[in-house]
């Protein structure tokens, strides 16, 4: 795989020296007469060859019948054909050495069996030829600082967008004219957008991480429809954290899809949104929900470094000072709802304000009323709030002020900005584009609804410090499920404990079991996953007698539900007792690699879904973490006074469990321990039953 594009490609893509247009047509108000038109109209300031065989002029200028036919080999072709000519196009690209190709057309892997042809043609050409690709259904490449606007999207028709900071790459290229149009009303400025389509050869990851050592690009907005080459866009936000780089993230998809395809708990419980969510976090990547948090969540995310979130698994604190109670309750709400705390000041930070004559009543917020529209009494209230220990940062809303007096309402916000080392962000109540825009100008966080205010400080305190690659392997061409003995067998060597055990054939007589009764009996079969659902286990059994009887019912119960298989082995094991249960799964997603969690265990599991993921393996800390995420683990902390738990061998197990990722002579793709008993604390836990499917 390769670590990244190289300086030339990456020049080809975003700065080229000089670009073909082929199929570009006379009409330039047409999709594919567009980009000759934006070129000219942004005064890019390289060379463009149009190429179109049925003209020799288009547009006022001179076009050429072919690629062949340039006088010159071009850094980048941007391929304006339908589906079928593009791929001719490509390949002319490859045997002529042009770079860069970028394919407007869609009717590639989305169309059925023709267009799924024509999408391996050019992975193929891409392979044989060297030529990188961007597309297909690619919109084309923006590159503001050096007025390359290489694109059919008609939103770019607009002049003089704003430069900024602001790398966009995105799924969806109608995206991006929605995000520079919206961004000009906020002020926010691109330095360079590309829609990269299908990703059949380059990905937003690989571009992404070419721009890394770019010093004007301060952060990235990455606009998601699917979790395709997940292994670069790791690498990109490993590289990005390296360099303190934001990273924000809008994907489609919320729903968990078919995850009741999956063998084991742990695939129907990690489903396709839960995986994406946790991909995010891990890789230090904000993740918002909403469009206007997208827009507003790199300031915020530029002011809260990923080195400075705590690792304790505590959730953040929010503290929030207001010349408005209603609108910072609805700040407050959302807050809440994303399990961000908002809290009240501490006596100590009260007895501080009333020292510089601000005496507020005790309450969650610090509601300064009319009081607070006065310079003075704002910032000295947040001076006091930004230097209080007990939050993690502070968030003033601004009322009708803002709108009718902007400078004066929203000067105390901008001048306390630096005052501390913890972040201060503004919720604006009312329609006030002017303060905005001041706020925006300062580099203040700030939000223009409510909604957008608590999505974006709950997805940046949810990032996580990223951990380095794990190697991601493509899907497994073979697969079979080990029994529960070879389950034992292969995850003992992590030094999880489970109960003992013994296989017996069931047609030998019962022998000394070198364990006490009773045990439970369950059928061992590679082929039967879920033993309960087909009368393959009985417990408690009490003596031999009653054992050899379970031997017997246990057959008969398969005959009945599996007839097409043939039980010749139990597993027998001793019977253990735990104060409750919980499932420890490993899954090795296709996508975004291998995955631990943990979750409430036993026959609940999937009613209260009720866990906490991670890209695995993972530290004894962040298996810690984990634990305190898990609702029902609390009634094991000594919840009203009953026996705690041993959690600190529940995360050790979940660590331990984790390092299946690093397995070297087998693929595991999927393993459980479901239920993992948790005894009081100081004795451990173990398990009493695994599950693991290898490839």
């Amino acid at each position: 795989m390769q670590e990244t594009i190289n300086a030339s490609i990456a020049a080809a893509l975003l700065k080229p020296r000089s670009i073909a247009l082929v199929g570009i047509s006379d009409d330039a108000a047409k999709t594919n007469g567009r980009p000759l038109r934006f070129l000219r109209m942004a005064g890019y300031a390289g060379t463009i060859y149009n190429v179109n065989p049925t003209r020799a002029e288009v547009q006022g200028e001179k076009a050429y019948p072919s690629l062949s036919a340039l006088p010159e080999v071009p850094e980048h072709a941007f391929i304006l054909t339908n589906s079928k000519l593009a791929v001719d196009a490509v390949e002319e690209c490859g045997q002529l050495g042009i770079p860069v190709a970028t394919i407007l057309a869609g009717g590639f892997s989305e169309s059925g069996a023709e267009g799924i042809a024509r999408e391996q043609k050019l992975r193929e050409i891409a392979r044989r030829t060297g030529v990188r690709v961007l597309g297909p259904s690619s919109l084309g490449v923006v590159n503001l600082r050096e007025k390359l606007v290489l694109t059919a999207n008609a939103a770019f028709a607009e002049p003089d967008l704003p430069v900024g900071g602001i790398f966009c790459a995105s799924h969806s290229g109608s995206m991006l004219g929605a995000l520079t149009s919206r961004g000009r009303s906020k002020g926010v400025g691109f330095s360079g957008l590309v829609s990269v389509g299908s990703e059949t050869d380059l990905c937003i990851g690989e571009i992404c991480e070419s721009t890394l050592d770019d010093p004007s690009i301060t952060g990235y907005m990455l606009f998601l429809e699917s979790m395709s080459h997940a292994d670069k866009l790791r690498q990109f936000a490993l590289g990005a954290a390296r360099r303190g780089k934001p990273v924000v993230a809008y994907k489609l998809g919320r729903s968990d899809v078919a995850a009741e395809l999956a063998v084991s708990h742990t695939g129907a419980l990690a489903g396709e949104d839960a995986v994406a969510e946790t991909f995010f976090r891990d890789c230090g990547i904000a993740r918002v929900e909403t469009l206007e948090g997208f827009l507003e969540a790199l300031p915020l995310l530029a002011r809260l470094p990923l080195d400075t979130l705590n690792t304790e698994g505590r959730k953040p604190t929010v503290g929030v000072v207001t010349t408005t109670g209603g609108g910072a309750a609805m700040a407050v709400d959302q807050l809440g709802i994303r399990g961000v705390s908002v809290i009240p000041p501490t006596a100590e930070t009260l007895a501080r304000m009333a020292e510089r004559g601000i005496n507020v009543s005790h309450g969650g917020i610090v509601d300064l009323t009319l009081a607070g529209t006065k310079y003075e009494i704002m910032k000295a209230a947040l001076e006091v709030m930004l230097t209080a220990p007990e939050f993690d940062m502070v968030v003033a809303t601004v009322g009708s002020s803002a709108r009718y007096n902007p400078d004066l309402a929203v000067k105390p916000v901008i001048d306390s900005a630096n005052f501390s080392d913890k972040p201060l962000a503004c919720f604006v109540v009312p329609e006030a584009p002017a303060a905005l825009a001041l706020l925006n100008e300062a580099g203040v966080p700030s939000f223009r609804t409510p909604e957008a205010c608590g999505d974006v400080i709950a997805a940046a305190f949810a990032r996580r410090r990223p951990t380095e690659l794990v190697r991601i392997d493509g899907p497994a061409k073979g697969e079979r499920m080990l029994n529960e003995a070879d389950a034992y067998a292969l995850i003992s060597p992590l030094g999880v404990p489970h109960a003992a055990y013994k296989v017996l054939n069931v047609a030998e007589p019962v022998p000394a079991l070198g364990f006490d009764y009773p045990v439970v009996v369950k059928v061992l079969h590679d082929d039967i996953a879920h033993k309960t659902d087909v009368g393959g286990v009985i417990l408690p059994v009490h003596d031999a007698e009653e054992l050899a009887e379970a031997m017997r019912r246990i057959v008969d119960n398969i005959a009945t539900h599996r007839p097409e298989l043939t039980v010749e082995r139990v597993l027998v094991q001793t019977m253990s007792k735990g104060l409750g249960e919980v499932l420890v799964g490993f899954r090795r997603d296709p996508e975004v690699g291998p995955l631990i969690m943990l979750a409430a265990g036993g026959i609940l599991t999937e009613i209260y879904c009720d866990r906490a993921i991670r890209l695995a393996p993972v530290s004894l800390e962040a298996a810690r973490e984990m634990v305190s995420e898990v609702k029902a683990l609390q009634a094991l902390a000594g919840y009203r006074g009953r026996q705690e738990g041993d959690l600190e061998a529940i995360a050790q197990a979940v660590s331990d469990f984790s390092k299946l990722a690093l397995q070297q002579d087998c693929m595991i793709l999927e393993a459980e321990m479901n239920p993992l008993l948790v005894k009081p604390k100081g004795e451990g836990v173990i398990a009493v039953d695994a599950l693991v499917r290898i490839a």
